[in-house]
């Protein structure tokens, strides 16, 4: 590949890291909130965080980015950049997994810890910041290693945007060159690289917060 085609693609891989970071941020407070909101005392709110849960998981994330880039526009009458079009829909969408991964957590707690910290005078948000959080965050590594590389699988889906993302540059370049064997085996391998470094930060962090706890 020529010195410009090879610009194309660092370019896309800088574009898929960015919206991967700020889909990720999404996806932790949107799986934190609503994963919490799940064990909640009120009816209410677990109801409403249920429904947003089924809501989300039950339906494609392709199909959740169609509608906040094509459809919305027209209902509402705004239009959001790709980028956060792509970071909401995915964000929204993978958060609702996310929010099972923080619920099953939450509730796998020893429930004598949570009995201490009623007995102890904790309101519920000191119980969940100070005695269930600290347990359960180190459970939830692996869960969430999974997800995001499966988040970072998903940021492919928003070259339908016409995002230069990864994606999308990489199928200008296989368009130019004529080589789709030869472009796709590279996107693979950068994809792999990418998903290989995560997972391996992700082991790092979980190793770190065990041993926290561990003291």
């Amino acid at each position: 590949m020529t010195a410009g085609l090879w610009e194309l693609v660092l370019h896309g891989i800088g574009i898929t890291l960015q919206l991967l970071v700020y889909s990720a941020l999404l996806t932790l407070v949107v799986s934190f909130v609503a994963g919490a909101a799940r064990t909640h005392r009120s009816r209410l709110v677990r109801f409403l965080a249920a429904c947003y849960t089924e809501v989300f998981r039950g339906t494609s994330a392709l199909v959740m980015i169609f509608w906040v880039f094509f459809v919305l526009p027209v209902a509402f009458g705004w239009q959001l950049v790709p980028m956060w079009a792509g970071t909401l829909a995915l964000g929204l969408t993978y958060g609702a997994y996310g929010s099972e991964i923080v619920r099953g957590a939450l509730a796998a707690v020893d429930p004598a810890q949570r009995e201490g910290g009623i007995a102890l005078g904790f309101s519920p948000w000191q119980r969940l910041r100070l005695i269930l959080l600290p347990q359960a965050v180190p459970e939830m590594i692996p869960s969430f290693s999974n997800l995001l590389v499966e988040l970072l699988k998903g940021t492919a889906l928003v070259s339908i945007t016409g995002m230069g993302d990864l994606a999308f540059s990489g199928n200008l370049v296989r368009l130019a060159l004529q080589q789709s064997g030869q472009i796709y085996a590279y996107l693979l391998l950068i994809y792999f690289v990418i998903a290989f470094l995560l997972t391996r930060g992700m082991r790092v962090l979980e190793r770190r917060l065990k041993a926290e706890v561990a003291r």
